[in-house]
Order: structure tokens, then C-alpha cells, then sequence
């Protein structure tokens, strides 16, 4: 009864034997397939091939810079701001109100002009009492002098005293000194009267405006500034420690932020004969040569003196490529780039640009701002200028017709 059982047990797994027999020859008939292909791709996947080459870099005009030489300034450092030598704070010169402002910042004025109008009231009424009493102390003093000439005479014909005499000059003398003090008082409340009128000292531009209709002004108080932007100077600070080197007529070359007429030049105008108690620099004054001056006041310029130079190869930071110790331009060969080694000498303080003393050329081409995934002999092509399609010609008057 048992060996039944085993014979029927064997005979129901037959066909899930026949099955998995069939999926094991089928999967290695496919890896037989996978093999023949495999040469293939194996030599596809090999260096050097057109696969793995680096793809074509096109650069346009604005990638590239030439290498030229340039002045390496060697002198002190000068740090400051653009200022105008001619510039007035204009302060209340008597306590009143504001009634009128006349101009705002960046207005031309010119030399007397009213800027600002204060109230005049109470002013105008002491100019009218200092004027009467002035006018009183005029007919006195003419009555006082009346009275003394008549006294005279007739003392000289023996009809006064000279004690008379005496006294008639002493209110004559009183007289005069008391109209004296009255136009005095008149002149300075007239004087009072056209300080409530601020009116430009010369010709400029208003560069801050500090008071504003209703205020209250007292005594000192600013209420704005004029300036005149064509007297433009460049007031820096140098370091104590290269305060020997300067001269006076010295030139020099500095940047202005903001300005876009680039370098300028100037001349060292003025040297402070004392150091500044807190930075311990010292303050120097240059004037600007050329008319392209900037016209705002207070922009920040940096500039060097020119005691000494030379010509050399001048090349920024956003150019160069280091690694560790070592610098390296990507320069245009022909239709590759050449991953080039430079030597670097000093950086110039001014325009922070480096001295590159070998490894280049002047007149070699480079790449302004070369990224991380550059390969040394990369292809590289020239993108042409895009050309603006010439606008279509109407049809003349004879081809309609003809049509």
C-alpha cells in the first residue's frame, strides 16, 4: 500500500520539474545573447574614444580678454572720498520761524538767490522803532546844535554867560553821541531783518536740505548746505608709516565709485602736518585734472601716488585658476584651450589686479572667468556676431504693373 502511494506522489510532481526546467534553459539562452553584444559595448566604453571626448566649448567675444601690460604702482595708498573745496553750511542767524523753502536738493542756485525765507515780524517792528528813535535823535542833535551856535555869538557880544555856553555844548555833545546810538540800533535791526532772508553765497547746487516750512529755527541751526560741484577735490588718508614719500605736486591715480569715466589723475594739492589722533593717518588733498569731474560729493575713491612703477603683465583674480600654491590661466590656442602655469609677483593695492612675470605673453588671449569642468585641449569654437536680417525692399511700381 505504501509503494502506491510514493509511485502517485512522483507522477503529480513530474510537471513541475518539466516547467522549471523550461525557465532555466530560457534564461541562459539570454545570457548567452548578452555576451555576444558584450565586445560591443566594452569598446564603446573605452577612453579616448568619440564617447567620452569633451564636448565643444563655444565662447563668444565678451569670454575672452587679451593679456596687455599696464602700470604697476608701487607708491602709498590713498583712501577717502570725493569733496567739493567750495561748500557752505548755511545756519539761522537769528530765532524765528520758517515760512518758505525756496529749493530742494539738487537745484542750481545761483550767488544770491533766496533759498529760505524766515518770519520777519517782530524784526520788522524793532527796525521801525530803532528808525524813529534814530529820526528823534537826529532833530535833537540839530536843535542841540542850533542852541549852542546861537549861545556863541552872543557870548561873543558879551549878552551870555560862558557857563550858558558850556552847558548848551555839553547837550550838543549828548546829542550826537545819542543819535549815533540810534542809527546804530537801526543798522543792526536792518542787518537782523536780511538775516530772516538765506540767500546762496555763490553759485552751486543745493546738497541738503534741513529745514522744512514751521520749524522753529534758533540760533546755529543748520538749515542747508550749498556746495559747488565744479570744485571737486579728492581728500584721502595715507598710512603714517608712507607719509615720508609724498610731496606736494606729486601725481596721482585713483577710481571713484560710482563714476564711469574710469581712472583719473591729480596732483597732491595739500599734506596735513599732523596725523589724525584716532587712525593715526595722515590727511592729503588732490586736485582733479581734467573737466570730466564728478559732480556728487562724498563718493568713496581709492588712488596711489606715482613715486614709483613699472610696465608688466597685469591680469585679475577672477581669471586665474590656483591650486595650492600654484596659478594657471586657460589660454586660446588656435582651436583649443591650454591649461598654462603663470608666476605671480605682487598684487597692485589699487586695482587689486596681479603682476604676472611669467607664462604669459602679451597679446595672449584668455579666459575671463574660466569654470571648474574645463579640460586641458578642449575644442573650442568662435560664436559669430548674430547679423540683423535686412528689412524686405517693396515691390517697385513696374513689377505690380507688369503683374
Amino acid at each position: 500500500m505504501l509503494r502506491r502511494r510514493s509511485s502517485v506522489a512522483q507522477m503529480a510532481s513530474l510537471p513541475n520539474r518539466l516547467a522549471v526546467g523550461v525557465a532555466v534553459a530560457a534564461l541562459a539562452a539570454l545570457l548567452a545573447g548578452c555576451n555576444k553584444g558584450g565586445g560591443d559595448t566594452q569598446a564603446a566604453a573605452k577612453p579616448g574614444t568619440a564617447a567620452s571626448a569633451p564636448p565643444t566649448l563655444l565662447l563668444s567675444a565678451e569670454d575672452l580678454r587679451t593679456a596687455n601690460s599696464g602700470l604697476h604702482a608701487m607708491g602709498p595708498v590713498i583712501t577717502g572720498s570725493i569733496q567739493p573745496e567750495r561748500r557752505a553750511d548755511l545756519r539761522a542767524e537769528v530765532p524765528a520761524v520758517v515760512l518758505q523753502v525756496l529749493k530742494e536738493n539738487g537745484e542750481a542756485v545761483r550767488k544770491g538767490e533766496l533759498l529760505i525765507r524766515l518770519d520777519d515780524t517782530a524784526i520788522r517792528d524793532s527796525l521801525a522803532s530803532a528808525e524813529e528813535a534814530a529820526r528823534a535823535s537826529a532833530q535833537s542833535a540839530d536843535q542841540a546844535e542850533r542852541t549852542f551856535q546861537r549861545l556863541k555869538t552872543l557870548q561873543a557880544q558879551g549878552m551870555s554867560s560862558m557857563q550858558a555856553l558850556d552847558d548848551a555844548e555839553v547837550r550838543r555833545n549828548n546829542a550826537q553821541s545819542d543819535l549815533v546810538a540810534a542809527r546804530s540800533r537801526a543798522v543792526a535791526a536792518r542787518q537782523q531783518l536780511q538775516r530772516t532772508e538765506v540767500r546762496a553765497p555763490f553759485d552751486g547746487v543745493v546738497s541738503d536740505r534741513k529745514a522744512s516750512a514751521g520749524d522753529t529755527a534758533q540760533v546755529g541751526k543748520e538749515l542747508v548746505k550749498v556746495i559747488d560741484p565744479t570744485s571737486m577735490r579728492f581728500e584721502g588718508l595715507v598710512s603714517a608709516d608712507r607719509m615720508s614719500e609724498l610731496k606736494i605736486g606729486q601725481s596721482v591715480s585713483f577710481r571713484v565709485n560710482g563714476a564711469t569715466e574710469g581712472d583719473f589723475s591729480g596732483k597732491i594739492k595739500r599734506v596735513d602736518p599732523s596725523a589724525n589722533a584716532a587712525t593715526r593717518q595722515v590727511a592729503v588733498q588732490v586736485s582733479i585734472d581734467g573737466g570730466a569731474v564728478p559732480r556728487v560729493a562724498g563718493l568713496y575713491a581709492e588712488g596711489q601716488v606715482a613715486t614709483s612703477g613699472e610696465q608688466a603683465l597685469m591680469l585679475p583674480e577672477g581669471a586665474l585658476t590656483k591650486e595650492g600654491d600654484n596659478a594657471y590661466v586657460w589660454r586660446l590656442e588656435g582651436s583649443a584651450l591650454k591649461k598654462v602655469k603663470v608666476q605671480l609677483g605682487e598684487r597692485d593695492l589699487r586695482s587689486g589686479e596681479y603682476v604676472v612675470r611669467s607664462g604669459l605673453a602679451a597679446g595672449d588671449q584668455i579666459l575671463r572667468a574660466p569654470g571648474a569642468a574645463l579640460v586641458d585641449g578642449q575644442h573650442v569654437e568662435r560664436a559669430k556676431p548674430a547679423t540683423v536680417a535686412a528689412p524686405a525692399q517693396p515691390a517697385s511700381a513696374t513689377s505690380i504693373a507688369g503683374k
